[in-house]
């Protein structure tokens, strides 16, 4: 029966549309072998990237075809998000030889994220452009629901904000860091540390061309709320449920929303201990979703957000055309955000407003730093976990105080009571970035 090298697969459907048999089944991200496959060999020809194959594995001695990689780097940043596109383009930038990891075929996808970020949070990175702009917004509303189903609503200016498109986006993040002279992979997984002596040397590197050990001086690991690099460095990376959100999604079409105005709705019975979102996206379109704290939830958040959709008739009317889940973490930060020759970033190091679930410039503001303590440190020769504390000083001296402040809100308000009216005002002071 033919096998599958998911490693090279790019689920493009070229094998399915050759079999004779009717074996081969395109399951959204993996492909999928039938016992109905008679090894007549016609899908091996039609697959572009020689993902599929009968008998031992092509390459699995010489590590089969691919771009090579160097052996050596200063800088290797796993996960292409904004934060470790942000940490790779200005460790580049500052002339270091910088490794970019992502996972996934394509940077920016899938997408995890409401997408909304304010302006003046992220002008000192990047200009905003309209190739990754969906909705340019400069009005909040804000809708209480109670227990008895009753509805209190306000709005006011939420100041000015945009609604990426964060394939985009973070595309054009990657694209910066390599214009500045990273490397960047794609489909290119970081599967392990390398460790001398229990010190971060490197990463281990998993590829279409195979399976490498790369060293470098100082590993940025920027791979989202999974933290799996932090915890192979032996960071205390886990969550608790209470600082976790659950959260669904739907890209909304042909909806009537108001183009220029963010929408928040909070109650226990629309979303317990968080709130559902709906973010305009130009063209009759939005970003609906929800998050729920894990411990509270009496149910998936999926269920939450198409029973909110079904409780709002102009929502109701719309056709779900994407569909996104994933966990945001509202949680203090680890112990430790850095050892010798690795730091964290992003959600990584729960880099995440406690309050909001916001974290786009967060991370970008946390890569750059990072990039910034790295250059430091790679002069000075000194890598130790001792140097590179640095990037955790400044951090909690600076937006790491701001986030702490906004945990202890969160902690002071029970899920009950977030819909209180000294929460709400709290709330509508952080959703306007301030």
């Amino acid at each position: 029966m033919v096998l599958v090298d998911h490693v090279r697969c790019t689920y493009c459907g070229s094998c399915v549309s050759v079999c004779p048999m009717g074996a081969l089944e395109l399951a959204e991200t993996r492909l999928i072998v039938d016992q109905s496959c008679v090894d007549c060999g016609l899908c091996l020809n039609a697959c572009p990237t020689g993902a599929l194959y009968a008998g031992p594995l092509p390459g699995a001695e010489t590590g089969g075809p691919g771009l090579p990689l160097r052996r050596h780097y200063d800088v290797i940043v796993v996960g292409a998000g904004p934060g470790g596109s942000v940490a790779a383009w200005e460790a580049a930038r500052r002339g270091l030889s910088v490794l970019l990891l992502e996972k996934r075929q394509e940077i920016g996808s899938p997408v995890r994220c409401a997408e909304g970020v304010a302006h003046e949070q992220l002008i000192s990175f990047i200009a905003p452009d309209p190739r990754w702009i969906s909705a340019t917004v400069t009005r909040a509303q804000f809708t209480v629901v109670g227990d008895d189903g009753l509805t209190h609503t306000t709005g006011g200016g939420g100041g000015l904000g945009y609604v990426l498109e964060r394939r985009v986006f973070d595309r054009t993040l990657a694209e910066e860091a390599a214009s500045a002279g990273a490397e960047v992979r794609v489909k290119t997984a970081a599967t392990a540390l390398v460790l001398d002596d229990g010190l971060v040397r490197g990463v281990r590197v998993r590829g279409p061309g195979g399976e490498t050990d790369v060293e470098c001086q100082v590993v940025i690991g920027a791979d989202g709320v999974e933290a799996r690099v932090g915890a192979w460095a032996g960071l205390d990376t886990t969550l608790r449920q209470r600082d976790t959100m659950s959260c669904a999604q739907f890209l909304l079409a042909g909806i009537d929303v108001d183009p220029a105005c963010t929408c928040y709705y909070i109650g226990m019975s629309v979303a317990p201990g968080g709130y559902a979102w709906v973010f305009p996206k130009g063209d009759g379109r939005a970003n609906v979703g929800l998050g729920v704290q894990a411990d509270v939830a009496e149910r998936p958040a999926l269920d939450y957000l198409v029973r909110f959709v079904e409780s709002q008739p102009h929502l109701a009317q719309g056709s779900p055309v994407t569909l996104v889940t994933g966990g945001v973490p509202v949680a203090p930060p680890p112990s430790r955000m850095v050892t010798d020759g690795l730091m964290l970033v992003g959600d990584a190091a729960r880099q995440v407003d406690p309050l909001t679930g916001g974290g786009i410039v967060n991370a970008m503001t946390a890569g750059r730093l990072a990039a910034e303590v790295a250059a430091e440190c790679i002069a000075a020769g000194d890598v130790s976990a001792a140097a590179l504390s640095a990037y955790e000083t400044r951090w909690l001296a600076g937006w790491g105080r701001r986030l702490a402040r906004r945990y202890r809100l969160k902690e002071r308000f029970p899920p009950p009571a977030r819909a209180s009216r000294e929460c709400m005002r709290v709330f509508t002071v952080a959703v306007g970035g301030k």
